[in-house]
C-alpha cells in the first residue's frame, strides 16, 4: 500500500479550552478528567493552583475530543453543577473581539494591531475608538476603522462611553484594551466592563504622575524603567495585575531615550497581558489575577 507522507491526515477533533474557578475542595480534579474522558477527550495541556489565601481553585485546561461544543458541555454540566463551577469552554487559538481605545499615542496601538496583522496575536479587532484623531492614518494603514469622538467635558466624556458600550453590544467585543487611553473611566463603565478590560501604564506611578513622567525621571535619575498592564476598575490604576515588565537605565540617557524604552515596554507587557487573556491564561482571584503561563 501506497500513501503520500506529505499529505495532511485531517483530524476529526475539537480542540477545547477549559477554564475553572469554584470553591476548593477533595475531588475536583477527579471529577473533571471524568467527565472529560466520558466525552471521549484527550487533556492535552492541564494547570492548577489551590489559593490558600482565599479557599479558591483554578484550572484550565486544553483537551482534544471528538465531541462537538454543545455535547462536550452536556459532558461537563454535572460536574459544574456539582461544585459550583464559573467555567467556560472555548475554541484553542479562537481570535478574541477586541475593542482598542486610544488617544494620541501611537506604539501600544500599531503593536496590537501590526501582531493581528501578521497573525502574531489571536485577536480580532473590529474597531478603533479615540478621543482624538491623530492615530486616524495609522489604523486605517492596518485596515481597521476608526473613529473619533472629542472628550472636551462632563457631556462628552458620557457620549463617548455610550459609543464604546454601543460597539461592545454591536460587535460582540469581549475585551476592551485602553492602549494608552488617557482618560478615566467612569466608575459605571468600570463596573459594566469588570474583569475585561485591560489598561497600561508606566510604573513610575504614583512617584512620577503628571504630563512629563520621563522628564521627571531622569531628572531624578531613575535606574529602572517599567510598565504594569492590569484590570481597569474604579480605583485608578489599582486594579488586579496582570503582566509588569522592567528594563535598567542609568545617567548617561537621555528623556528622550527614556521615552522610546519606556514605549517598548508598555507595548511588550500590554501584549503579553492581551495575549494571556486571550488564551484564557488571566482568572481573578478577588483584587488579584492567577496567571497560568
Amino acid at each position: 500500500m501506497e500513501f503520500d507522507a506529505a499529505r495532511p491526515h485531517p483530524s476529526p477533533h475539537h480542540h477545547w479550552v477549559i477554564t475553572i474557578s469554584c470553591a476548593d475542595r477533595p475531588g475536583i480534579v477527579h471529577a473533571v478528567s471524568g467527565a472529560i474522558v466520558a466525552a471521549n477527550g484527550n487533556i492535552t495541556e492541564s494547570q492548577q493552583f489551590s489559593s490558600a489565601d482565599t479557599g479558591r481553585f483554578f484550572m484550565r485546561l486544553q483537551v482534544e475530543s471528538p465531541a462537538g461544543l454543545e455535547e462536550f458541555e452536556t459532558a461537563l454540566a454535572p460536574v459544574i453543577d456539582a461544585y459550583a463551577m464559573n467555567a467556560h469552554v472555548d475554541v484553542v487559538g479562537r481570535p478574541l473581539r477586541t475593542l482598542v481605545l486610544a488617544s494620541t499615542a501611537a506604539h501600544c496601538v500599531n503593536d496590537l494591531l501590526f501582531r493581528q496583522r501578521a497573525g502574531q496575536i489571536a485577536l480580532d479587532i473590529p474597531l478603533v475608538l479615540s478621543n482624538h484623531g491623530t492615530l486616524r492614518d495609522l489604523v486605517g494603514f492596518h485596515g481597521v476603522p476608526f473613529e473619533s469622538h472629542p472628550v472636551t467635558d462632563a457631556d462628552s466624556k458620557t457620549a463617548f462611553e455610550a459609543r464604546v458600550l454601543q460597539a461592545v453590544a454591536e460587535h460582540d467585543i469581549e475585551l476592551v484594551v485602553l492602549a494608552r487611553y488617557m482618560q478615566i473611566i467612569s466608575p459605571d463603565l468600570c463596573e459594566e466592563l469588570a474583569g475585561r478590560m485591560i489598561n497600561i501604564h508606566h510604573s513610575f506611578l504614583p512617584g512620577f504622575k503628571g504630563a512629563n513622567p520621563y522628564k521627571q525621571a531622569h531628572a531624578r535619575g531613575v535606574k529602572l524603567i517599567g510598565a504594569t498592564a492590569h484590570f481597569v476598575t474604579s480605583d485608578l490604576d489599582e486594579g488586579p495585575i496582570i503582566e509588569q515588565n522592567v528594563v535598567r537605565v542609568d545617567h548617561s540617557r537621555t528623556p528622550a531615550e527614556l521615552v522610546a524604552i519606556g514605549q517598548d515596554e508598555e507595548s511588550r507587557t500590554l501584549r503579553q497581558a492581551v495575549t494571556w487573556f486571550a488564551e484564557r491564561r488571566v482568572l481573578l482571584d478577588g483584587v488579584r489575577t492567577i496567571i497560568f503561563r
